[in-house]
């Protein structure tokens, strides 16, 4: 039976630790701070609070903390040799790159991870994690990471692969999130509800989605010009925004940063092109 280590223990690495222990692996856990170490629930596992015995026999190594670099200073001097490491903690697509060469050179196979749930939607057949890195390592573990979420998301043999994925995915949810709330503020001034604006959304969803799936593949394809609706004209729903709010004396710090981004690309002589040319001005070339 493989031998899993957890080394972190907060909100969500103690639960991968009690879902790990619930399926009756064999697990090492550690923590910086050693009272994390008697949590309920682990009682099944190897508790140590020496970080290099936890690690000795397990072939898969779980990693949750702040970020990469207190990995690094975590995994000083410690033998990865043979070892599966899988980081689950956050960092941007440079960051797991870097950490794969680095481990690799110190003799571990390396998967980087993203899950895209809050500690209490683990477990569950459903639950989406991206991965990336090391594809005979990923195959290996498959089984453990399956008892971590069902809804594994192998995106290829690139370390940074899984965290672009993630922001890619953060970006659109909370893009969107600043934007109902932006819009259930206007709701508010005109005496509506802002639960009706939500059903509203749940409803027309698949329209919306429809124009980002179009927009995706005119970048693809480099699809810029004969727009359905230019740059100029969206601009100009932004301009409406920013006086709604000022007349219902609402923040106007969103549609104000849209309109401002709106405005490069006019600058940029892109106003009468489709939406999919802003990615000109994110490009910066």
């Amino acid at each position: 039976m493989k031998q899993v280590a957890v080394i972190g223990l907060g909100a969500m690495g103690v639960v991968l630790a009690k879902l790990l222990i619930q399926n009756k692996l064999n697990v090492s856990v550690w923590n910086r701070t050693p009272g994390k170490l008697n949590q309920p629930g682990l009682e099944g596992a190897k508790a140590t609070t020496n970080i290099n015995e936890a690690l000795r026999e397990a072939s898969i190594v779980i990693i949750c903390v702040k970020d990469y670099e207190a990995t690094y200073e975590l995994l000083n001097g410690v033998s990865l040799e043979g070892k599966t490491i899988i980081q689950l903690s956050t960092g941007t697509p440079k960051d797991a790159k870097t950490m794969s060469a680095a481990f690799i050179d110190r003799g571990a196979s390396y998967i980087d991870g993203a899950i895209l749930a809050t500690p209490s939607q683990m477990g569950r057949p459903d639950t989406p994690i991206f991965l990336s890195g090391n594809a005979e390592a990923f195959s290996k573990s498959e089984d453990i990471l399956k008892v971590l979420g069902g809804g594994l998301l192998y995106m290829g043999d690139s370390a940074g692969a899984a965290s672009a994925w993630d922001l890619a995915v953060l970006t659109n949810m909370f893009g969107m999130m600043t934007g109902f709330l932006h819009g259930a503020r206007m709701m508010e001034a005109e005496g509506l509800k802002p639960s009706d604006l939500g059903n509203m959304i749940v409803n027309i969803a698949p329209v919306l989605a429809q124009m980002i799936q179009d927009t995706g593949n005119d970048i693809d394809a480099g699809r810029f010009e004969d727009p359905q609706s230019s740059i100029d004209i969206c601009a100009q729903s932004f301009e409406l925004m920013v006086r709604q709010a000022r007349e219902a004396n609402s923040d106007a710090s969103m549609p104000t940063f849209l309109l401002e981004f709106f405005d490069k690309g006019r600058k940029a002589g892109l106003g009468q092109n489709r939406i999919s040319s802003l990615i000109k001005v994110l490009r910066n070339n």
